[in-house]
């Protein structure tokens, strides 16, 4: 097994390990953006109520706008002098953040941990509410697909994309190289609801490409309706042109649900 590159924090600062959850509703994504709320800038400015030496935050992904997270990692380099015990660190942070954001734990980070090119594995779920009539409690949770899919196609079809490959026909104004290991995708049974039920894609790589995942669910989708073969997948993905694959669902139905850290316990 390979021994994970080791990250040490500034001289004279600590690391701390957080999990946070966020609705994702108000929020452009994570990362800070200039002029609209992000989920960095919101917890930054949570800790540095607590601390006015604390550094940025860092997380294991980046989400887009109005994807949500169950358990995200992150990291924060905190002075040396700083008081409060990690232990109560969640509390202190959950003090100071909108109900929209919460930190569930906190804790010392291992050595030479970081939250983002430590991480060996990001996992997300895009929820699909399959039923007639839209429901209000799903609204922004998971997107409405009021006709009939054809879920073992779906699975099919995503089956054809696993592995390495070359996925610039599912990314979005792309200019890193576009081979990734896609190692899950595939559609389970999510709760039952009137009328139909919730279908969940589950989706896990090391990395993914800006708005992947949303244009993987939007080719699946395409099979589900019968408007894409699911051979056609393969075509697709060697053809490489964005246009020949599914539109990006919403980013409301996406949720970043946990990550992976070889050799650090997450």
């Amino acid at each position: 097994m390979t021994t994970p590159p080791r990250f040490v924090p500034p001289h004279g600062f600590r690391r701390l390990r957080l999990l946070l959850a966020w609705d994702g509703t108000d929020f452009a994504g994570w990362q800070a953006q200039r002029d609209v709320p992000s989920v960095q800038d919101t917890l930054y400015a949570a800790l540095l109520r607590l601390t006015e030496e604390a550094a940025r935050p860092v997380a294991a992904g980046r989400t887009d706008a109005g994807v949500h997270a169950e358990a995200m990692p992150a990291h924060v380099d905190v002075p040396q002098s700083f008081r409060i015990p990690a232990e109560k660190l969640a509390r202190a942070l959950n003090a100071h953040l909108p109900p929209s954001v919460a930190v569930l734990e906190a804790e010392e980070a291992p050595a030479g941990f970081h939250a983002r090119f430590s991480c060996t594995e990001r996992r997300y779920t895009y929820r699909l509410l399959n039923t007639p009539q839209r429901h209000p409690l799903w609204r922004g949770r998971a997107l409405h697909v009021p006709g009939a899919l054809d879920v073992p196609a779906m699975n099919a079809a995503a089956a054809r994309l696993l592995g390495t490959h070359d996925f610039a026909a599912f990314a979005t104004r792309e200019d890193r190289q576009t081979v990734r290991e896609l190692r899950a995708l595939a559609v389970h049974p999510g709760p039952v609801v009137p009328g139909g039920r919730i279908w969940e894609v589950r989706v896990a790589g090391e990395s993914f490409l800006r708005q992947m995942v949303r244009g993987l669910v939007g080719t699946l989708l395409l099979v589900g309706q019968g408007k894409l073969g699911q051979e056609d997948v393969t075509a697709v993905l060697a053809g490489r042109e964005r246009a020949r694959a599914g539109a990006n669902v919403p980013g409301y139905g996406l949720t970043f649900t946990g990550a992976s850290y070889g050799g650090f316990e997450a």
